[in-house]
């Protein structure tokens, strides 16, 4: 174990009343008002790159979509000019695409250990399934080319190259530790992608969906400090590259904040025994609150590990520990965790749409598909309908639908939303970070008997205030 001390700042006033409640931040299953139909022939093909030695695991992916209305710290959704048709909503009511098709390039990192990531592609590839017989891109019919990155500049390299010689119009980042960014700015291909891993890909020539590190760590400082009025916290947290940028962006932000943290650094794989040795440290000198860096198997073991102990300290985590397989796993022992960028589900059209197409993904009826639950794999979703949203509605008012147009519209355009929400998307909002596109986060927390629901007055955090 690494313990590190952290800076203190102004004194804030301790909340009495921490109840047993987790707070955590995530990324993966949230924005969520549903899913819907559709299916379709794939149109896609694969290309594998060798894989690396030695991978560098990336950041926890920590961020999330946001499904929810924006609050006075970040910018605000306004409808844009498209008519008023819920375009959001009517994918099931269009045709198959019958214009030129468009083919698309997305790098994802899979089969290395720490970075297999499948559930990002196999969620896009299933979504270009349905698309290409709801509308396609902008009536542009989809080719989906399929690249896995391994951790390491070579392997993305070798992505970049090979989907440039397959002419992509536009390249899709699933999760991708060293976007060869050069070899797309010179071939002139625009880079949209999920959410950023590395500090370089704050200023980075692309876009994300979602924010990252920063907004990520800016978000769980928000709430610590104005939810919970936390004036300690205690962070948790395997000692690799990747995850060591996670710690450091939070730590930033809890500095801004004032609120004195330690850090408690162990495996990427540790066992029961080792978990609960992690979490004894942490609580040690009891703080307001604990925040897991850990991800899957990581999940798993930070919450029995805290349960076991009887520890009732709150925590905040990805939201990567809010999918069915870990809560399927934990059962209650999950209760008193919060997940950052998780939402409350709600009957809507676009609700529908997103069952339809993870019913198709994940082999099951539409009906038990669990918006809340999908992990990893609704980054993916909500990226490839949220562009294709966007492209309809250039459509609707004549323009031009290209991977350029597309990548110009997201960059420059007000009022978008992350689909199937209501979750701003202004890229460029912070010249801090101008490559960021959204900036607010729903938290949510899991009760007793399985449920995961949004926490009242935390459905839309903005992570503005405290961004390092």
């Amino acid at each position: 174990m690494i313990r590190s001390g952290g800076q203190s700042g102004t004194s804030h006033l301790r909340s009495g009343a921490m109840l047993g409640s987790a707070l955590v931040i995530a990324l993966a299953a949230a924005a969520c008002s549903g899913g819907g139909g559709g299916g379709g022939d794939t149109a896609s093909r694969a290309i594998t790159t060798p894989a690396a030695t030695e991978p560098v695991a990336p950041a926890t992916p920590d961020e999330s979509m946001v499904d929810v209305t924006t609050i006075d710290a970040g910018p605000a959704a306004t409808e844009p000019d498209a008519g008023d048709t819920d375009l959001a909503a009517a994918f099931p009511d269009l045709d198959p695409p019958t214009g030129a098709p468009i083919t698309v390039g997305l790098v994802n990192s899979e089969g290395a250990p720490g970075l297999d990531f499948p559930d990002i592609r196999k969620s896009i590839s299933g979504a270009v399934d349905y698309l290409n017989e709801h509308g396609g891109l902008g009536g542009r019919p989809i080719e989906l080319i399929s690249c896995k990155a391994a951790g390491s500049p070579e392997t993305s390299q070798a992505c970049a190259q090979e989907l440039i010689g397959n002419d992509v119009e536009l390249i899709l980042l699933g999760l991708d530790v060293f976007p060869a960014y050069n070899t797309y700015a010179a071939a002139d291909v625009p880079v949209i992608g999920v959410l950023p891993i590395l500090p370089g890909d704050y200023t980075a020539d692309a876009l994300f969906l979602t924010g990252g590190n920063a907004t990520l760590g800016a978000a769980m400082v928000a709430v610590a400090h104005d939810h919970f009025e936390a004036q300690t916290v205690a962070i948790i947290s395997s000692d690799n590259p990747g995850a060591n940028a996670s710690v450091a962006a939070l730590t930033a932000s809890l500095d801004l904040a004032g609120v004195v943290h330690t850090t408690v650094k162990g495996g990427d794989n540790e066992t029961d025994a080792g978990f609960q040795g992690l979490i004894r440290e942490a609580a040690a000198d009891d703080p307001d609150l604990l925040i897991s860096v850990y991800s899957d198997a990581g999940c798993l073991g930070m919450m029995r590990g805290r349960a076991a102990l009887g520890i009732t300290i709150p925590v905040v985590t990805t939201g990567i520990c809010s999918s069915a397989d870990v809560i399927d796993q934990v059962g209650d022992d999950a209760v008193g965790w919060v997940f950052a960028g998780v939402a409350t589900s709600e009957e809507s059209p676009a609700g529908d749409v997103l069952r339809t197409i993870m019913g198709d993904v994940l082999d099951v009826a539409p009906e038990d598909v669990d918006p809340t639950s999908l992990g990893l794999g609704g980054l993916g979703l909500f990226m490839i309908m949220s562009l294709a949203e966007y492209a309809n509605r250039m459509q609707a008012d004549g323009l031009e639908v290209t991977g350029a147009s597309l990548f110009d519209y997201l960059g420059t355009t007000d009022g978008l939303t992350l689909w199937p929400g209501a979750g701003a998307i202004d890229c460029g909002f912070s010249p801090t970070y101008p490559a960021i596109c959204s900036f607010v986060f729903p938290f949510a927390e899991y009760q007793a008997g399985g449920e995961v629901v949004t926490i009242p007055d935390l459905e839309a955090v903005s992570s503005v205030d405290y961004l390092p």
